[in-house]
């Protein structure tokens, strides 16, 4: 993992959430902000651990996960580049209702929570941003929960391919779309509510289908517009 020294002011410059700050309000965030270097596999937080501020994704990716009670795993949310968590816990003053786990090297900011505070004491605009952060989050979870209780297995797996699929351009060729797969498929599939055999029946009946190909984590959509009609 690389060990070079980030300029944590320039970056959170360039965050969304903190564009609008002054340099003084910023060089206060900054202060208040410490990096996390993770490698594969280590945990971030546990479950139960009490929030002292929120994190955001330099580069990398965090899985947000917990245990149920047989023992299995269940992936709530992958989050990369650019994305925050842990905002609601930090303002609820409540301990982590998941872990979080890094799923490749990956480098995390964390801004305490007293700095976080104060500036949504002092500054309308920064807290209408990181309120509209979590609402987006919000109303991602509850459209995830809609489509698990509404859609097949088939057509959740479908889902999730045409949406990485979304900022991927068409090959000259026949419209196709080639994507990547972020993380594991056994990841995957736990953040769809499918076992991992599940999602290899489902790959292999879509391949039969001659509607997608898969090699590893590559994946070719042949034509976007059939596998969206395919149930």
């Amino acid at each position: 993992m690389s060990t070079e020294k980030i300029d944590i002011p320039g970056l959170l410059s360039r965050m969304p959430l903190f564009s609008a700050l002054s340099p003084e309000d910023l060089a206060h965030m900054a202060a208040a902000t410490r990096e996390r270097r993770l490698q594969k596999g280590d945990r971030l937080f546990q479950r139960g651990d009490q929030p002292k501020g929120f994190f955001l994704v330099v580069w990398g990716q965090i899985k947000l996960a917990f245990t149920s009670a047989q023992g299995n795993e269940k992936v709530v949310e992958i989050l990369g580049p650019l994305q925050s968590f842990g905002e609601a816990v930090m303002f609820l003053d409540q301990p982590y209702p998941v872990l979080g786990e890094a799923l490749a090297d990956t480098l995390v900011l964390h801004i305490g929570a007293a700095a976080v505070f104060g500036q949504t004491e002092q500054d309308p605009r920064f807290a209408r941003k990181l309120l509209a952060g979590m609402s987006i989050r919000l109303h991602s979870m509850v459209r995830d929960v809609e489509s698990y209780a509404l859609r097949s297995s088939t057509q959740r797996v479908i889902g999730y391919l045409l949406q990485l699929a979304e900022s991927v351009p068409c090959s000259p060729q026949q419209g196709e779309r080639a994507v990547e797969l972020p993380t594991s498929k056994q990841v995957i599939a736990s953040r769809l509510s499918l076992t991992p055999e599940t999602l290899s029946r489902i790959f292999h009946e879509l391949s039969d289908a001659g509607l997608i190909s898969v090699q590893g984590k590559h994946i070719v959509i042949h034509d976007a517009a059939r596998l969206a009609e395919h149930d």
